[in-house]
């Protein structure tokens, strides 16, 4: 069996990659595991469970909730959340599990299941590892330890989770929002209340798109991955700016007054300087990946502040500033992690505090992002190769040197098979957008002969 677990969570086509008895199974055993790593010692488990409004969400989310409770462990059902709500919510109801059903971006057929730990932080790879062990074993034939009579776990609807979370993101704004016109794309996703009720209450007049999710539209032609649309919106009706987020909200993207995408790059640089100017930036350090803008690196450094890079995955940027206690971090595709406030990336808690920047500076978006100049970058996503063999491919290897003996010093490359998605994706920044695009082309044939 190859390794479930993804850069985040388990992922696939609902119903033929991830079924019902997939789902169940791995419910089982996390709370297997967890139980023998001694996370429920000494009192009642109990786990929280969100989900995406995905049709397949309701039957995945009906397995997760029997594995727990067959396992012993009581839960609170909180309905359809954002990701960043679950993991909130983990953490101030003292759970002892966290789970959320979500395909993130991906299109409607795919779905995925992410645990949380205790305190509403991503598993760590060896549980993870733990999990797909005991699950396996169970799936060849080892039977469950199945408690019986009040040992089974309890169901409960918990509906405050709503209320609560967002009350959450409220309390945690620096100043309100009163006088700004956004236009949010809630990308028919988990954030379709939440979002605009959040940025309704702090102060804003909000205008939405995207939000009427029916179970089959989640990012369809909305949302973070797709831009167009709240371009248009944000023209159409004179507002301030706009925000998109993904399916299940972890990620947080821009659009300025004029139409102009603000990506998370961008978002960092401008609440890493907010963050400065009130002190909470710790170490004057910002933690972003590889695939972050040239541009990004070159504006922190002028404005003296520190970069670390890590690899690329949000769950990388979230070791690295728990490790050394920095406090921002984020990805060029909007997951951004304010640690004092989220354990996760949390796209509503990004664009309300983005937001409040510019009401609090009076300045526009366009004005702030300009604190940084982005360098042309092409991606290009490769599919259907053998993403396993990027790193060990000597054909591919000697197209990678021919390409940065090219770019030399005004450029770079980078090729990464996707964490989530069978694909490798191939980036090439350059000073230049017409190099780039040819680099990258060239590129982009190179892996699917190597890796075809």
């Amino acid at each position: 069996m190859g390794r479930l677990f993804g850069t985040d969570g388990v992922r696939g086509v609902a119903n033929a990659d991830l079924t019902a008895e997939l789902a169940l199974g791995l419910s089982v055993a996390a709370a297997h595991v967890l139980a023998e790593a001694g996370t429920f010692e000494g009192h009642r488990p109990t786990a929280v469970v969100g989900r995406d409004p995905r049709a397949s969400g309701e039957f995945l989310e009906a397995a997760v909730v029997a594995g727990l409770a067959s396992a012993g462990v009581d839960v609170l059902r909180v309905g359809v959340l954002p990701t960043p709500a679950v993991a909130y919510l983990t953490g101030a109801l003292g759970a002892d599990l966290g789970v959320m059903l979500s395909a993130s971006h991906n299109a409607m057929p795919d779905n995925g299941i992410k645990f949380f730990a205790r305190g509403g932080h991503k598993l760590a790879d060896e549980l993870e590892d733990s999990i797909e062990t005991v699950y396996e074993q169970h799936r060849t034939g080892e039977p469950w330890e199945r408690p019986t009579g009040a040992g089974v776990g309890r169901v409960t609807d918990y509906d405050e989770g709503f209320d609560k979370y967002v009350a959450h993101l409220i309390a945690v704004l620096p100043n309100r929002l009163d006088g700004l016109k956004v236009v949010l794309d809630e990308a028919h996703g988990a954030a379709a209340r939440v979002s605009p009720e959040a940025f309704a209450r702090a102060g804003a007049e909000v205008i939405t798109i995207g939000a009427d999710p029916d179970g089959l539209n989640i990012n369809d032609g909305c949302g973070s991955t797709h831009l167009g649309l709240l371009k248009a919106a944000v023209v159409e009706h004179g507002a301030d700016f706009g925000i998109a987020h993904d399916g299940d909200a972890d990620r947080c993207l821009a659009v300025d007054g004029s139409g102009e995408e603000v990506d998370g790059d961008q978002i960092l640089a401008v609440l890493a300087l907010a963050m400065r100017e009130a002190g909470t930036l710790r170490k004057d350090t910002v933690v972003a990946t590889v695939m972050s803008n040239l541009g990004f690196k070159l504006a922190m450094e002028r404005e003296g502040l520190q970069l670390v890079q890590t690899a690329v995955g949000d769950r990388y940027v979230l070791e690295s500033m728990k490790a050394e206690g920095y406090a921002l971090g984020g990805e060029q595709s909007g997951h951004v992690i304010v640690l004092d406030h989220a354990t996760t990336g949390d796209g509503t808690l990004t664009g309300l505090m983005l937001a409040a920047r510019v009401a609090a500076t009076g300045r526009s978006l366009a004005e702030l992002a300009a604190v940084m100049d982005r360098l042309p970058q092409v991606l290009i996503n490769v599919p259907d190769v053998d993403k396993s063999r990027v790193k060990t491919s000597a054909e591919l290897a000697g197209a990678v040197a021919e390409a940065e003996r090219e770019l030399g010093a005004t450029g770079r490359v980078l090729l990464r098979p996707s964490g989530t998605e069978p694909l490798v994706r191939v980036m090439v920044e350059a000073a230049d957008i017409e190099q780039a695009r040819s680099v990258a082309g060239r590129l982009a044939d190179a892996v699917k002969s190597a890796l075809g």
